[in-house]
């Protein structure tokens, strides 16, 4: 029987996903090792940063268990390294196991790697392959690609929303407009985020934590705030457990001397008109290792994303309810006159989560392509 490279690159992939909140700065990759029949001899995926990478857990897994891996097929979700970084190249321990094939989803983007790692395999006489899995391999490791061939993390925005599409009643109540499940799920995508932001508008009317709680996960992602005056009261919530900055334009230093003293980083981040630069803003974000940002803000702020056109997708949960004040939408966006104004967007699913629904959804010109 042929050996089936898609199911054994589905479960690589299904293994890369142990790593969603775990190996940032380092993309998420799974790694299985089979026998020339297809028969699994070991699996793993990337450890945290400084620790193995999947090839390497996938190859100490199978010699745990006693195989002779000489002759062996690694699939692996991404191209091996070739170079030294924190941790040795995975291509010497590919090569020196006697590996003879090895199926590459996709190359790295990283200009130490960029094919280099495939060059080297080959090198070695390595039968070595791609493509296989290549459109999923990508999209689980969207922001690391983003930080590599754009400078910047990948950006969604997530929203909770009314099916009138507003965001808090008309005296400014938002808890809760969705469930618990809804709640929960959205933890999960703050979990796998480097860091997630929002504006001091949110931060002096809901005093949010923005911390990981309703999921378990290894670490808290950074906590970003947009304030431009320095606004940010030292008591607030966001600021317990320090790992905050905050993204500012104008402040006195009795201002910045309190937010400091109080376990906030600041970062002077403002553009000509004295707002905060975005774009600047993510391109450092990018510098020090941000993969994915989630942007979790008031109708101001996203629609400042939204036309910078920053945001890579949506997150939007959608509640069964009508709020029904017109001023409480979701983004404020300038009024358009004709229907080739506004942003179009492709959906990319609906899924229902708990009593409401979570929809996903991405500029036109970023949607994924079909695996």
């Amino acid at each position: 029987m042929a050996v089936d490279d898609h199911a054994l690159m589905a479960r690589a992939l299904a293994l890369a996903e142990n790593g969603l909140y775990t190996t940032t700065p380092n993309p998420r990759v799974g790694c299985v090792i089979t026998d020339r029949h297809g028969t699994i001899l070991g699996e793993g995926w990337t450890q945290p940063a400084g620790q193995n990478h999947a090839e390497i857990q996938a190859l100490q897994d199978a010699r745990r268990k006693g195989h002779d891996l000489r002759g062996a097929t690694a699939y692996v979700t991404l191209e091996p390294c070739s170079h030294f970084g924190r941790t040795p190249p995975c291509c010497n321990a590919l090569i020196d196991a006697g590996i003879a094939r090895v199926v590459a989803a996709v190359e790295d983007p990283n200009p130490l790697v960029a094919g280099k790692g495939l060059e080297k395999l080959k090198a070695a006489g390595i039968e070595v392959s791609t493509g296989v899995g290549a459109d999923a391999a990508r999209e689980i490791n969207a922001g690391f690609f983003s930080r590599i061939l754009r400078g910047r993390p990948f950006v969604r925005m997530k929203i909770a929303a009314s099916l009138d599409g507003k965001t808090a009643l008309a005296n400014g109540e938002s808890k809760w407009i969705t469930g618990d499940a809804a709640r929960a799920d959205g933890h999960h995508w703050r979990a796998r985020s480097c860091a997630v932001l929002t504006g001091i508008g949110t931060v002096l009317a809901d005093d949010p934590a923005l911390n990981v709680r309703a999921v378990v996960t290894p670490r808290q992602p950074r906590r970003i705030i947009v304030d431009s005056h320095l606004r940010t009261p030292p008591t607030a919530k966001i600021l317990i457990g320090g790992n905050t900055l905050i993204a500012y334009s104008h402040g006195n230093t009795d201002k910045q001397s309190a937010l400091t003293e109080a376990g906030a980083a600041l970062r002077a981040s403002g553009g000509a008109d004295g707002r905060i630069e975005l774009a600047g803003l993510l391109a450092a974000l990018g510098a020090e290792g941000c993969n994915e940002l989630l942007v979790e803000a008031g109708a101001t702020l996203n629609a400042a994303f939204i036309q910078a056109g920053l945001v890579d997708e949506y997150l939007i949960y959608l509640a069964p309810r009508f709020l029904g004040d017109p001023a409480r939408g979701l983004a404020r966006l300038p009024d358009y006159h004709s229907m080739a104004e506004p942003p179009t967007l492709c959906f990319t699913a609906c899924t229902p989560v708990g009593e409401d629904l979570r929809i996903l959804a991405r500029p036109a010109s970023n949607r994924p392509a079909s695996d």
